[in-house]
């Protein structure tokens, strides 16, 4: 029932129209694991299936049949069990012509599982589209899959017999600030918007994630159940995610480990050079599913070109992991609170934080209220070369480095300059700490040589304390704007 789901506004509307459309539709709906894929389409068809079935892992080719067969005679009354997959598509085929008049939406959850080795299941697939349903108006053929390389492979990019026959696919990303505020509301929990965003901050929005928590514990109590508890449900996640989405997943890994302590990312050339994997057009499309998947952005420096792109770790729960989980060991009872005491935890909420506001920069737009504007989010750093150094004439300024993390480049001849601050109450700006900025923003203008008014803006949790320093500051963003 579509008063179940949380947020998916757009997939819904998508998959309204694509339902009720004239002709017969194929359907490909991928994203990472446990992000709510097959939740989805259940609540919105649980009562419309003509007919579904789900890929058994790791199973043979006969179990698979076996499943396929008990599940046409659940549902459509067909007493034959397949021999082969020719076999149980002309079941099905036949089954429906048999049907009266109105859709059939057939859904086909975590299709890649069905692939076996030699099963030539994917080639019967395509006979069975293109030979049947396509010629038809009423065949609604959804297919679902985490194995996001397969997925792309063999079925939206196919190359084979599923060439351009993909009518529509959508990618499902994980629930931002505001979704995941509603997720807890809707399972009756009381937290405000501060554990909110803490909770986002170790594990990004991911469905699944969410639904482990337990309403009668705090963030920090659940986080340490699921994460540093022997046997705790996220324990082993990680491993897990990564052999679930890809095929070769030691590939996937060895690029997130070669930026997880790499704050503005590397460019495609560092990454070959930290990884030692071929430099092909293999690498080029690990990057593009990891970035699909949303692990990784692509961002280009400002003022540099499309061939110094950078590519940034932005998953909350892999920075998570590779910060307090990895090769760790055992952890003591009550480690994630009594971490919170600590430096590391601050400086890992520090990076988190920003994290958080990259995956909420529409927010951000919209709260400055510059969201008519042509507006490019990227990253800016700038280190002093040896000859600028020794150069006793250069500009003093020139010969210290500089770096700034965000930065909107926007249409209207200016550029928000953006201080990201995490901080358990309002934010202090002191004389320090504004001589500092405005040294920056003096390097940035020369380096850059850029004519756009430059305007600093402050991202944080609850605002900035009102003294002579924060007046001085004409944008704010606050975490309550990132749940708009």
């Amino acid at each position: 029932m579509k008063e179940n789901i949380i947020g998916r506004e757009q997939e819904i509307s998508k998959l309204e129209n694509y339902i009720s459309s004239r002709k017969s539709e194929f359907i490909a709906i991928y994203g990472r694991r446990r992000v709510g894929k097959t939740f989805l389409i259940k609540e919105m068809f649980e009562r419309r299936f003509t007919f579904r079935v789900t890929g058994k892992d790791n199973v043979s080719t006969k179990e698979q049949l076996t499943n396929f067969g008990f599940a046409l005679l659940e549902q459509m009354n067909v007493d034959t069990m397949p021999k082969d997959w020719e076999e149980a598509f002309r079941l099905l085929q036949k089954a429906i012509e048999n049907m009266p008049e109105g859709a059939k939406v057939i859904f086909f959850d975590e299709l890649p599982w069905f692939d076996t080795r030699s099963s030539h299941f994917i080639s019967v697939l395509e006979h069975f589209w293109n030979d049947w349903a396509f010629y038809r108006n009423d065949i609604k053929l959804i297919t679902c899959g985490s194995a996001t390389t397969w997925m792309i492979d063999n079925v939206i990019n196919s190359h084979g017999g599923l060439h351009n026959r993909v009518t529509h696919n959508i990618l499902l990303s994980p629930f931002c600030l505001r979704e995941v505020g509603d997720y807890f509301k809707a399972q009756g929990f009381n937290y405000e918007r501060p554990e909110i965003i803490e909770c986002f901050m170790a594990v990004g929005g991911i469905a699944y994630y969410l639904s482990l928590f337990e309403s009668d514990k705090s963030v920090a109590q659940n986080i340490q159940q699921l994460c540093f508890t022997r046997g705790g449900e996220l324990t082993e996640e990680f491993d897990r995610l990564f052999k679930s989405l890809f095929k070769k997943a030691d590939n996937y890994q060895a690029i997130v480990t070669a930026l997880k302590d790499k704050g503005k990312g590397m460019t495609r050339q560092e990454l070959l050079d930290a990884t030692h994997l071929p430099n092909n057009g293999r690498f080029t499309s690990m990057l593009k599913e990891l970035e699909q998947c949303d692990f990784i952005r692509s961002y280009n420096p400002f003022g540099k070109t499309k061939k110094e792109c950078m590519y940034q770790l932005i998953d909350p729960f892999t920075l998570f992991y590779f910060k307090f989980m990895h090769n760790k060991g055992t952890f003591f009872d009550d480690y994630w609170i009594k971490m919170q005491s600590t430096s590391e935890y601050a400086s890992w909420c520090g990076h988190a934080f920003e994290i958080t506001c990259l995956h909420h920069i529409n927010n951000i737009v919209k709260a400055l209220g510059i969201d008519g504007c042509i507006n490019i989010p990227c990253a800016w750093s700038y280190r002093p070369t040896s000859k600028t150094l020794a150069d006793e004439d250069a500009d003093e300024d020139l010969k210290q480095g500089a770096q700034i993390d965000l930065l909107i480049d926007r249409s209207d001849k200016s550029i928000s300059i953006c201080e990201m601050k995490y901080c358990q109450g309002e934010y202090e700006i002191n004389k320090a700490y504004d001589a500092h900025l405005m040294h920056r923003l003096n390097i940035f203008k020369k380096v850059t040589k850029t004519n756009k008014t430059l305007i600093p803006t402050f991202i944080t949790p609850y605002g900035l304390y009102n003294n002579m320093y924060a007046r001085k500051i004409t944008r704010q963003v606050t975490g309550d704007d990132l749940f708009a």
